[in-house]
């Protein structure tokens, strides 16, 4: 059965490695891109620190680079888009936008891996990029595949300069095959429609209704054909549209109508008894959500949840799977669980995570972990600290896979070893470092007391992994521990390192080059050149 959860981390290797084949039954992706929107900032109170995986994920991400194009043909899965990549490559050359495309291709695909083949697919995007978006979807889904291209109405006006005011966003719907869920949707009559179709009013009740045949064109020799209260239906060449039974039973309960000064008789049809009108492909009337609007959490890109509820119900049944892979702050996933389905949401920072755990709990009481899970790996030291905040243990097992290491399984016994890195030193025997993660307050004190442990596990060096900046005394007292030789090369044999320096790549932990053990490996040596090349 699925249960509900939230991933923080990049949505292509969360698809890739947590979502099985042909599971969803409905995908929404609002892909933040826009050259004229700042996506740098979140949240006005946020820091530098706080939103520094949304910079690098709306950024430095989709700015062109040769290596993720070289990786990308290199990979036969996406033997389909070649010649489509090419001729864009070919024609945008080294843009951003190019970038953003490839970037958008790999996941694309995914999405059409994990949809169920009843799944629908809703990509909003704005005009700056949906042409190009639309290409890739047809030859990922399939021509035949695309339903609508749905126009919402998201301002009222904006001024611009030399050009009309761009107030719309596109919204791309595509299915998986020729069956799939659809549930009709419905807007309410204009109010001038109303005003002029349904008139007449029930003067005890006030219930509007309108007036309709009772006739049909044609003769019938039946009971529809018969004489009805003196009038003739054949004599006018038609004949009555209910039985004459019908007719008396629809009399005694109101709902024919008599003209005052005679005439033929006509059907009342009340408009609180109608759908509406049959919903089109043009949103007009979802406003976005205003300065003061009660749903508003401040987030820059968020959309009405009338929006998503729409979406959700009109393909989607009630218990199914709804995927946000680029969920922010999680309007989508807000809607799913309104509307009785299940859900996946993935963002890249907790920041956005944080923000969906906020709602879910203000909006229908429910608790992480108790209620749905969290799964993920921080991708900033803001985000690192809220995983140490709400789980030190998890925390602890993730710092050491930021290193390269093996975390202690139980935490009752670790004697202050928290995980550790295997190598081979210069006549490939096996060596380790052991690790010791902090995620509170430093002191001097600790690095004493992890050189004891060092030395006491016979370890051929010490890695000390903490959140915070470390103090001059911290790396006075490291300095006396001495070096790990390895040939030539004096190797420091006790090291300090912050999660941020690590998450960065630029502070990584020095130990000799050539092998090394590689968390998650089967305890197999492997050589750091075969690791393989960077996923997109």
């Amino acid at each position: 059965m699925h249960r509900n959860t939230l991933y923080y981390g990049d949505n292509l290797e969360v698809m890739r490695e947590h979502i099985p084949d042909e599971s969803v039954d409905l995908i929404y992706l609002d892909p933040p891109f826009n050259s004229a929107r700042d996506y740098n900032v979140l949240f006005k109170q946020a820091k530098k620190d706080e939103n520094q995986a949304q910079i690098t994920a709306f950024t430095d991400t989709w700015q062109w680079s040769k290596r993720r194009y070289d990786e990308f043909f290199d990979d036969p899965r996406n033997a389909r888009l070649f010649l489509l990549i090419d001729a864009l490559h070919k024609i945008l050359d080294g843009s951003e936008m190019m970038a953003y495309l490839l970037m958008m291709t790999p996941r694309l695909l995914e999405m059409h891996r994990v949809l169920k083949p009843t799944g629908s697919l809703y990509l909003h995007c704005d005009p700056v990029a949906s042409h190009y978006l639309k290409v890739l979807l047809d030859v990922i889904f399939g021509p035949t595949r695309f339903r609508n291209e749905v126009v919402w109405k998201r301002t009222s006006a904006h001024s611009s300069a030399r050009r009309y005011g761009p107030i719309h966003d596109t919204i791309f719907f595509y299915t998986k095959s020729d069956t799939f869920a659809w549930s009709q949707q419905f807007t309410d009559y204009r109010e001038d429609y109303v005003e002029k179709f349904y008139r007449h009013a029930e003067p005890d009740t006030g219930r509007r209704f309108t007036l309709s045949d009772l006739m049909a064109a044609g003769i019938r020799r039946g009971s529809s054909g018969q004489v009805w209260r003196g009038i003739d239906p054949t004599a006018r060449g038609n004949h009555w549209k209910f039985i004459i039974e019908t007719l008396e039973e629809l009399d005694s309960i109101g709902r024919i109508y008599w003209p005052p000064k005679g005439g033929t008789p006509r059907y009342k049809r009340y408009l609180d008894e109608m759908h509406g009108i049959p919903l089109q492909d043009i949103f007009d009337d979802i406003s976005p959500i205003g300065a003061h609007a009660a749903e508003r959490v401040g987030y820059p890109t968020q959309k009405p949840l009338a929006l998503m509820d729409r979406i959700i119900s009109a393909s989607s049944n009630e218990g199914g799977v709804v995927l946000d892979p680029f969920c922010g702050c999680g309007t989508a996933v807000v809607a799913a669980e309104k509307l009785g389905r299940k859900w996946i949401g993935i963002d890249i920072t907790f920041i956005a995570v944080d923000l969906m755990i906020a709602r879910l709990a203000s909006d229908f009481g429910l608790r992480r972990d108790k209620d749905y899970d969290i799964k993920g790996d921080p991708k900033d030291a803001y985000s690192a600290r809220k995983l140490f905040e709400q789980s030190p243990k998890q925390f602890e097992i993730w710092a050491v896979g930021l290193a390269e290491g093996v975390p202690q399984p139980d935490k009752s016994g670790d004697k202050g070893v928290d995980g550790k890195v295997y190598f081979q030193d210069a006549e490939e025997t096996l060596q380790w470092a052991v690790c010791q993660v902090k995620g509170g307050h430093l002191t001097p004190s600790m690095i004493r007391d992890f050189a004891h442990v060092v030395e006491r596990e016979k370890a051929a060096m010490g890695f000390f992994i903490c959140l915070d900046k470390p103090t001059k005394g911290m790396y006075a007292e490291a300095e006396e521990a001495g070096f790990f030789t390895v040939g030539r090369r004096r190797i420091p044999k006790l090291q300090i390192r912050t999660i941020k320096g690590l998450l960065r790549q630029d502070k990584l932990f020095e130990r000799p080059e050539g092998y090394r053990l590689k968390s998650g490996s089967g305890n197999r040596l492997v050589r750091e050149k075969d690791q393989g090349k960077l996923e997109l």
